[in-house]
């Protein structure tokens, strides 16, 4: 499959991509939320327009919770070797070529349009990332008049027949870079780039701002934006400090919660500035203080640490030890290794993508090994293949010894807190405690 034939279904693409989308979804992230896709009809022509913080893991995001094949606009640098080029075009991805390319490589972006509308009419779906670029901020940039001069263009080119519909798409990450996170994708309503076919024929122009005004419109409603760029870090971090705890949630995802607490805080602050930014100076200060005392929210939230709770969490811990150890034969081969090589790429929002890559050629390449190594050392066979299903498993179990190992010493470290009388900490309590009070009052 190349670019002549991209609309058409792939069963090796399938192939790559249920491999693959089981290490995305199941191993990298240790839970992927859906919502909305109520919104999307397969017989429609359909473009998705999902916001762009962490660079290929966006593209991804819908790669492995689309049941089509989409195709991908993307920019056109990196298609400049043919080996590249040729594996870009398998993965569905679609070249798009700007000035700074060169003048004269403007002319392919003709050819790739008649490719765009192959691709509308095959009713895969297309997707482009109307920011243009990605930036580590939670906040909804201005977007390119690119998608939506595409899908008017579109649509003309098929004497408005198409009816094509732009689906809004909310990507949220927990943590950019971390392994195990949460991802939730929140597909929006469509827009009908139908509502504006008069306003086009009469102004093209202005047609295409009123269609981009309501598109960013709609993205906000299914992301997290936070729009102030003066209070962003304290806007941010009280998003943890309220809803981490529902980071799990699948029946309220965290990202709509953070979009009311933020929709409180827009409010409040037309309402009552200087309550907002008490709001703002507190949540900064527990952030810091916290930072200083190496304690979390969750362990600020608890009212008791109890002592017999923490001890017979140490003994579980004790008792369990060779199982954590055994599981970091996973862990450092398909976690470690990744992490070591991402510190060399300076571009952190990479890190991710990167991670992910990295982690799973690994696992590519080893699972096979570890699997004739099983064989080798144990038998009967059926053993073996249990040693060998244990190496994942047990890697998941270590992941979660690590946090619970982290829980009870944070415990200890609060219960020495309190047995001190230490002051500083009583005054991170204070603090944490008050801002948790006027935040769920509003």
């Amino acid at each position: 499959m190349g670019k002549d034939n991209i609309e058409k279904y792939s069963r090796g693409y399938t192939l790559i991509r249920k491999v693959s989308g089981f290490w995305h979804n199941n191993v990298y992230y240790r839970k992927v939320i859906v919502t909305g896709r109520e919104n999307i009809n397969p017989d429609d022509h359909l473009i998705f327009a999902p916001n762009h913080q962490n660079a290929l893991m966006d593209a991804l995001a819908l790669v492995y919770t689309l049941k089509t094949q989409p195709v991908f606009l993307t920019r056109a640098d990196i298609f400049k070797k043919k080996f590249v080029s040729a594996i870009l075009y398998y993965l569905k991805m679609l070249p798009v070529y700007r000035i700074r390319d060169g003048f004269n490589s403007l002319k392919g972006n003709e050819e790739i349009f008649e490719k765009t509308i192959n691709v509308l009419r095959n009713k895969n779906g297309l997707v482009i990332l109307p920011e243009g670029n990605h930036e580590g901020f939670r906040r909804l940039r201005q977007l390119k008049k690119g998608i939506c001069r595409i899908a008017f263009q579109a649509d003309e080119a098929s004497d408005f027949k198409l009816k094509i519909k732009i689906i809004p798409v909310g990507l949220e990450f927990s943590h950019y870079t971390r392994y195990r996170q949460v991802l939730t994708v929140a597909f929006g309503k469509p827009i009908e780039v139908s509502e504006f076919h008069e306003l086009y024929r009469q102004n093209p122009e202005i047609a295409l701002n009123e269609l981009r005004k309501k598109l960013s419109a709609e993205m906000k409603k299914v992301m997290v934006h936070i729009e102030s760029e003066e209070d962003y870090e304290a806007i941010d971090e009280l998003r943890s400090l309220i809803n981490g705890q529902y980071s799990d949630d699948v029946k309220s995802p965290k990202l709509f919660r953070d979009r009311v607490l933020i929709d409180k805080l827009n409010s409040l602050k037309e309402r009552n500035l200087d309550l907002y930014r008490k709001i703002c100076s507190l949540s900064l200060r527990v952030k810091k203080k916290a930072g200083e005392l190496k304690t979390d929210y969750r362990l600020l939230a608890k009212k008791k640490h109890p002592l017999g709770w923490l001890l017979t969490g140490t003994v579980g811990l004790i008792a369990s030890l060779p199982l954590f150890l055994y599981g970091n034969i996973f862990n450092l081969t398909f976690l470690s290794i990744p992490n070591y090589q991402t510190r060399k790429i300076k571009d952190v929002q990479f890190h991710g993508t990167m991670k992910y890559g990295f982690s799973f050629a690994l696992a590519l390449l080893l699972t096979p090994v570890f699997l004739v190594l099983s064989f080798i050392i144990f038998s009967p066979w059926w053993l073996s293949i249990l040693v060998f299903l244990s190496i994942p498993v047990s890697g998941l179990f270590a992941w979660l010894y690590y946090l619970e190992l982290k829980r009870i010493i944070g415990g200890f470290r609060i219960k020495n807190y309190l047995w001190t009388r230490n002051q500083e900490f009583l005054d991170l309590k204070k603090d944490h405690d008050e801002l948790v009070s006027i935040v769920t009052a509003l």
